[in-house]
Parts: structure tokens; sequence; C-alpha cells
């Protein structure tokens, strides 16, 4: 465990709700995953093929 975390934990009790809430979200917002591109490019393909079927007849629409 590094002292950094050492000294968050031992300190978690004397911070306000506030700082709790600060310390929360910043360690949430550190565990965001980049945007990959490659997933927005299959989907892209997928949707393209989905229009392609429902434009041929193949399947079909449902309201």
């Amino acid at each position: 465990m590094s002292t950094a975390l050492k000294q968050v934990i031992e300190n978690i009790e004397s911070l306000s709700s506030g700082e709790k809430a600060l310390v929360a979200h910043c360690l949430i917002s550190s565990l965001e995953v980049k945007h990959d591109d490659s997933v927005d490019h299959a989907w892209g393909e997928l949707a393209q093929q989905r229009f392609a079927e429902l434009e041929s007849g193949a399947v079909q629409g449902v309201s």
C-alpha cells in the first residue's frame, strides 16, 4: 500500500462530507477508460448491415 493511500485512509474521518465527496469523485473519474474508436467502428458496421437487411427486405422492421 502506498504512503499516499495510507494517509488518505488514516485521515478520512477528519474530512468533511464535501471533501469526502470530492475524493470519491476524483477516484471514480480516474477510473474512466479512454474512448475506444474500434467500438464505434464496429457499431457503425453493424448499423450499416442492419440497414441493408431492412432495405433488401431480408428482415422486417417492428414498430
